[in-house]
């Protein structure tokens, strides 16, 4: 599998995820510009954390018309695997590609913490009894806070397109709607989520729950 970090102007997670996917995965990957109009050859995207154009506007919303997210909407469409993390999952809001929005956390704060997180049975590709009922993941975003329409919300509950949830002793750390902390399309290749896997995948960082989530985007045994 040869996956696409894709870079926006302000990424600033971009060489993490790229470490974490070619480094503990082993997968052959490439740092990708935003302005590249084709993602031939690739077999995932991955975009990554950061404040991409400065979060103007809001959170993403530059950033999903870079010449970049043309061939990944098309991407998408031809069943390809495609990651969001933190910033990224709020592009892909942005862009049709998930369901919802990103909004600025409750408390008005930016947050930065382990985050335990409950793992939801969405699918075959990504449930408890491949990663376990529970994860402790790092959030950092200031806004996190996920919210849908009650339609909207009910379709993720039908569907089973909740991925996970933020639980433990402190709850939800940004007022998310049902805990939501990650979601995928309906068609099972688009995934997003605010917590940052990609930084507990070493065995010198506080833990390696991050690998069991990247293996299970990238179905990776």
């Amino acid at each position: 599998m040869k996956v696409a970090v894709l870079q926006f102007p302000g990424s600033n997670c971009d060489r993490d995820a790229y470490r974490a996917v070619k480094g503990p995965l082993g997968l052959e990957c490439d740092l990708v510009w935003h302005k590249q109009t084709s993602l031939a050859g690739y077999d995932a995207a991955l975009l990554p954390g950061g404040f991409s154009y400065g979060d103007y506007l809001r959170c993403g919303a530059i950033a999903r018309f870079s010449p970049v997210m043309e061939a990944l909407v098309r991407f998408a469409a031809d069943g390809r695997r495609v990651l969001g993390i933190c910033n990224g999952f709020q592009v892909l809001c942005e862009s049709g590609l998930l369901p919802g929005a990103l909004v600025r956390n409750n408390h008005m704060k930016f947050v930065c913490q382990d985050q335990p997180l409950q793992v939801e049975d969405s699918d075959a590709q990504f449930n408890s009894a491949k990663l376990g009922s529970s994860l402790t993941v790092p959030i950092a975003h200031g806004e996190g806070n996920f919210r849908i329409d009650e339609p909207g919300l009910e379709q993720l509950r039908r569907n089973r397109q909740i991925l996970l949830r933020y639980s433990g002793n402190e709850g939800n750390p940004n007022g998310s709607l049902a805990d939501i902390a990650g979601v995928r399309n309906t068609n099972g290749n688009v995934f997003g989520m605010m917590p940052h896997p990609e930084r507990v995948v070493e065995p010198f960082h506080p833990n390696q729950d991050g690998l069991k989530v990247l293996k299970a985007f990238f179905s990776l045994n």
